[in-house]
């Protein structure tokens, strides 16, 4: 069952929005997928990025800003009965799907701590994968993502992955030049919190990245990225927040 957004004023339901697209913005401006015809809504005022079962929200620097709960949000990991505050318009967001995510990785995920970051190859070599997720961060290009329990702590619904195609990134410039990412997440963040930020997801045909924020799209082949999701090939190369990567599928 997709995720929906119920829209509303003054406790009167105006209609129900299924998230049905990768992204899907909200503002007064007609083009918008959402649009609210009032003058405290700004002409592009926020954005819902839908990747997998999971949405983030993001105030595209409206002039009256974007609520949730009640509380101000540049960015945010929506959850069921979350209540996106635009003015005196309201939207609720109902997901009864089960996430792959929570609030807490998400916050981890773009929110990058110097303490995090240190602790990087030196961490996963010198200790075996335990059943509990390893943080792993690359400080050149504010990197983290989480690395997967091996397929022993796995669940057994998660047995018909292992069929599936193992990807990873090698990182090609900077400080951290010749590092190998595994992709070995659902959802994987790279790029720096607040400059530009693309998720990379998992899916059981291959893997895809998505922008999700920044004013400048990610570059795949010399190529600048829309709004939509592109499938990565067999060494395709990614330019992201001034660092140049390349995706590659293990064997």
């Amino acid at each position: 069952m997709a995720a929906k957004l119920i829209l509303s004023m003054d406790g009167l339901v105006l209609k129900e929005i299924p998230l049905t697209k990768e992204r899907t913005t909200i503002g007064r401006k007609p083009h918008n997928d959402i649009q609210i015809d009032n003058l405290a809504i700004s002409g592009e005022h926020s954005v819902i990025v839908t990747i997998l079962n999971d949405s983030f929200l993001e105030d595209l620097n409206s002039t009256n800003g974007t609520y949730v709960n009640g509380q101000p949000i540049k960015k945010h990991f929506l959850q069921n009965s979350d209540v996106i505050e635009l003015g005196k318009y309201k939207l609720k967001y109902l997901n009864e799907t089960p996430s792959q995510t929570t609030a807490a990785d998400f916050e981890k995920t773009m929110v990058l701590r110097p303490d995090l970051m240190k602790k990087t190859a030196e961490q996963t070599a010198a200790k075996a994968v335990s059943p509990t997720d390893t943080q792993v961060g690359m400080k050149a290009i504010d990197t983290h993502t989480n690395v997967a329990p091996p397929p022993q702590a796995a669940a057994p619904a998660a047995a018909p992955a292992a069929a599936q195609v193992s990807g990873a990134i090698q990182i090609l410039t900077g400080a951290n030049a010749g590092k190998e990412l595994e992709l070995t997440k659902n959802l994987t963040t790279l790029g720096k919190p607040g400059v530009q930020v693309a998720v990379i997801t998992r899916r059981p045909h291959g893997y895809f990245i998505t922008h999700v924020e920044g004013a400048n799209f990610p570059v795949v082949n010399g190529a600048t990225l829309d709004a939509h999701p592109r499938e990565l090939k067999d060494h395709d190369v990614i330019e992201l927040a001034g660092v140049k990567m390349e995706f590659f599928v293990k064997g």
